[in-house]
């Protein structure tokens, strides 16, 4: 990993140890601040949008927030080889060795304090050419709030890793095969063991000679480099199901990065940002809105029509109706597993504007034809 790397905590402004409910909320509010699609052109913030990424990707995935929590940056690094962190002892951040004590030895060293029978401790053979789940892939999609209500299909453009299509990901050429290792014998780790103070130390380091992989290629293919596998730009459909909300997530297993020595490809999670709407706003499965009406609406009473994610409906507005007044529309509003919710339509009463000499005469001649009984509340 990148030394100038800053702490993933750091990245989303949170300290560590943060709940996923904090980390979720931390990165909603960033990603939206960052994303591309609000600072078209802007490097730095594209940049910062990346780190963004990077640093929820990690910290979501319980098992990377776990290595990461203990290692750093090394527990999450691709070559990370758990077998030999942890065998025996953790010295910190980024350490992958193992601390293997004699214990005769220990009790030579302090005078026989712990007393006989102690055998030497077992000692765990490192591997780092172990079978490793790909990296999942993160990316983002904007939808508009119709579609966020009644589900939709979309194409998705990604880069991701593959197995080489020439080498079906063995690395060699057409027709040869990769010889084991002789220096490691295949595990791609070497193990040392040295004598200290406290004991013995074994540490294990990736073979030097096949560089971990714990075989050599001789004649590598010409497609991938030996590497067997390449980077490809895919086109992925995905279905985003109804009801679902701005910042959520739909995942798509196995649909990121393939995985390592046989291991299991990543997932694809798509992050859904819901573009927001000049009328409606969510309120759960409920819908939410306001129209304006004319004074003599209210007072009169009137069919007005009302825009719903389905269309146009009409609606009986009954006389004497107040501003501020709430009606609802059943089953109008967002689709969900449990049906449909409602749509809320407060009414804003508009007061008329620039009126003419006349019309301000039959208003004021209209008012002083009013009783009390015709306003609700009014004192004497």
């Amino acid at each position: 990993m990148a030394s100038n790397k800053r702490d993933y905590y750091e990245v989303l402004g949170l300290h560590k140890g943060a709940s996923s409910d904090e980390i979720k909320k931390a990165y909603k509010k960033l990603a939206r601040k960052y994303h591309p699609d609000m600072n078209p052109g802007d490097k730095a913030a594209e940049e910062k949008f990346k780190e963004i990424n990077e640093a929820n990707e990690v910290l979501t995935d319980p098992e990377k927030k776990s290595r990461y929590d203990q290692f750093g940056f090394a527990g999450v690094d691709p070559n990370f080889s758990p077998e030999a962190a942890n065998a025996g002892f953790h010295g910190g951040p980024g350490f992958t060795g193992s601390m293997d004590f004699d214990l005769d030895d220990l009790g030579d060293l302090f005078g026989g304090i712990f007393g006989g029978g102690f055998g030497s401790a077992s000692r765990t053979r490192g591997r780092t050419n172990g079978a490793q789940r790909g990296e999942s892939l993160r990316t983002n999609i904007s939808i508009s709030f119709e579609e966020a209500c009644f589900g939709c299909e979309k194409d998705i453009r990604i880069e991701r890793i593959e197995p080489c299509a020439t080498c079906k990901g063995t690395g060699c050429a057409p027709g040869m095969t990769a010889e084991i290792c002789p220096d490691c014998g295949g595990s791609g780790a070497i193990q040392k063991r040295q004598q200290t103070p406290l004991g013995f130390m074994s540490t294990a380091a990736p073979c030097a000679r096949c560089h971990g992989t714990g075989k050599i290629i001789h004649q590598p293919c010409k497609t991938c480099g030996g590497k067997g596998a390449v980077r490809k730009r895919k086109t992925i459909h995905v279905k985003i199901p109804a009801g679902i909300g701005d910042g959520q997530t739909v995942t798509l297993r196995g649909q990121g990065n393939m995985g390592k020595n046989g291991g299991p490809a990543g997932d694809l999670l798509i992050v859904v940002n819901v573009r927001q709407h000049e009328m409606f706003h969510r309120d759960g499965a409920d819908i939410r809105c306001e129209i304006p009406i004319s004074f003599a609406q209210a007072a009169l009473g009137a069919e007005i029509e009302v825009k719903t994610i389905d269309g146009k409906v009409k609606y009986k507005v009954p006389a004497g109706t107040q501003s501020g007044a709430t009606f609802r529309l059943k089953g109008k509003g967002v689709p969900s597993g449990h049906g449909r919710g409602d749509q809320y339509v407060t009414v804003r009463v508009t007061t008329p504007r620039n009126l003419s000499a006349a019309q301000a005469e039959l208003l004021r001649k209209f008012d002083a034809a009013l009783g009390m009984n015709n306003y609700q509340g009014k004192g004497a």
